[in-house]
């Protein structure tokens, strides 16, 4: 273990500030997308049934976006076209629910 923290650390010390800044939009975009499941969890538990509250979607949607930015500026063309199809679903699944809010609640 420590010698993989000290390997990243001395690979941190050679990054500038540019990468720097490209590697914290990547801690955040992670972070972002880390987010949609904590709070599915939390309200799951709330509720005592599982859910997707629509805070999932947008935290999905805000992680996917920051990490497709990541993935372009790193050209990882595995990276990218995974973010962008999971960008297509979360746009998708937000489009639906906001369909299903303006013509209201769907008969039983």
């Amino acid at each position: 273990m420590q010698n993989l923290l000290n390997g990243a650390a001395a690979y941190v010390y050679t990054l500038g500030p540019r990468e720097m800044v490209w590697i914290g939009i990547g801690f955040l975009g992670q972070f972002l997308f880390m987010m949609r499941f904590l709070w599915q969890w939390v309200q799951s538990e709330r509720q005592r049934r599982s859910i997707i509250p629509i805070a999932f979607w947008y935290f999905s949607l805000a992680g996917g976006m920051t990490l497709f930015a990541y993935a372009v500026y790193r050209l990882d063309p595995v990276f990218i076209t995974g973010q962008s199809l999971g960008l297509l679903v979360y746009t998708r699944n937000l489009l639906l629910i906001r369909g299903e809010k303006r013509s209201g609640p769907s008969p039983a």
